[in-house]
């Protein structure tokens, strides 16, 4: 028995890495439907490469840091338990992976290749680990201070603030360090739209990631003794709200409609396990008008070219996540308990400062080094020729 259960746990959180490693492929179209098509091609390239150097910087540094373990022992040490640690870090992985598969949305269409990857290496090998261990691998004790001083510790089921918030914020001072697109505001005020190059990508992307986000969500169990249909049905709730928010005060607009799932499915990982459905509904719809307002207020009015909103949509509404969590896991709300408000308060601020001190460390110091931005000319002839030398779609064959 004790056998066939490892090998059940272990097929179940494979399962559930596949599916999050299949909402990379989401990401990837999300930005290249939106971003100009002079851009599609490096969206796509971006995200894999990304992932790459995510898996070597987790594999070799940040799954140590994170938990202390490590995978310097022989292969059939390895195998025990049918290798349900190596699928666990493949799991864990793809929720690492998506921190620079977040940031890739936001400094879409200006930033040079190389030192992103440079970028994706220090976040993912530290800078995320770091506080991905405090939440959940108890590490310095916070977790363990928090529980003594509040009655709970700080609960994030699958990554409102571990995974989108630290990755929103993270975002934030890496478009910030770069400026806007060339072209995007002008000096009288004026606000050039750059729309989206495809509404059929786009919407493929949001629509892979909310089928991944179930994996994302609900294998987040790890074993199969302890998935519960609560959290799905909380996840398809909150999806539900942040799409039914976003289409009515986006206006009908695609680009928000299209979010608007995410954006619940952003905010309902925390406390997917403890909410009552309805609460997922509430949290669902504020994330939802949350990212509309703030994306709004964000490009037009503060003018930071956020091109995807990741900020809004991972950042705020991650944060959002965790605070819901707080609000609507009591009983008195319906909730299953055993969380508190403050613990989530708490913790969701450190995760805002410890992404905002190491984004600003890490771009910071590239762009004095390698320098962050495109050249005016690559930037106006696009990504795609100037790094990748091919369109998306070349109108014409060699002469040869």
């Amino acid at each position: 028995m004790e056998n066939h259960q490892s090998a059940s746990d272990t097929l179940f959180i494979l399962l559930g890495a596949i599916m999050v490693l299949a909402m990379h492929a989401g990401f990837a179209f999300l930005e290249l439907g939106t971003v100009r098509k002079k851009n599609q091609v490096n969206a796509l390239v971006k995200i894999l490469a990304d992932f790459a150097v995510s898996t070597i910087a987790y594999f070799f540094v940040g799954y140590g840091i994170a938990y202390g373990v490590h995978f310097f022992q022989g292969a059939e040490t390895l195998t025990l338990d049918h290798g349900f640690g190596l699928t666990k870090f493949f799991f864990l992985l793809t929720f690492a992976a998506a921190i620079p598969a977040i940031i890739s949305g936001g400094i879409a269409e200006r930033a040079k290749f190389n030192p992103q990857l440079a970028a994706t290496f220090c976040l993912v090998g530290f800078v995320y680990p770091f506080f991905e261990g405090i939440a959940w691998n108890q590490a310095f004790g916070i977790q363990d201070w928090l529980k003594a001083s509040f009655g709970a510790e700080f609960h994030d089921f699958a990554g409102s603030v571990v995974v989108h918030a630290m990755g929103g914020w993270l975002a934030l001072p890496a478009v910030l360090l770069l400026g806007a697109r060339r072209g995007r505001y002008s000096k009288d005020g004026a606000i050039s739209a750059h729309p989206p190059s495809s509404i059929p990508f786009l919407a493929l992307g949001a629509w892979i990631l909310a089928v991944g986000w179930f994996g994302f969500n609900v294998m987040s169990a790890q074993t199969l003794d302890k998935i519960s249909g609560l959290v799905a049905i909380n996840s398809l709730m909150a999806m539900v709200g942040g799409t039914l928010a976003a289409l009515v005060l986006g206006k009908n607009d695609p680009g928000f409609v299209h979010n608007g799932p995410l954006a619940g499915l952003v905010a309902v990982c925390a406390g997917s396990d403890v909410m009552h459905p309805m609460g997922a509904l509430v949290t669902g719809l504020a994330a939802g008008a949350l990212f509309v307002y703030m994306f709004t207020l964000t490009q037009n009015r503060w003018k930071i070219d956020d091109v995807l909103g990741v900020w809004p949509l991972h950042g705020l509404c991650g944060a959002w996540g965790g605070l819901a969590c707080g609000i609507f896991g009591s009983p008195a709300l319906g909730g299953v308990g055993g969380v508190a408000f403050l613990p989530q308060l708490l913790m969701t601020l450190l995760a805002i400062a410890v992404a905002l001190a190491g984004s600003a460390l890490v771009y910071g110091t590239l762009r004095a080094t390698l320098g962050l931005r495109l050249d005016p000319e690559d930037e106006y002839n696009g990504a795609d020729l100037s790094i990748h030398n091919i369109t998306a779609t070349p109108e014409r064959e060699s002469l040869w």
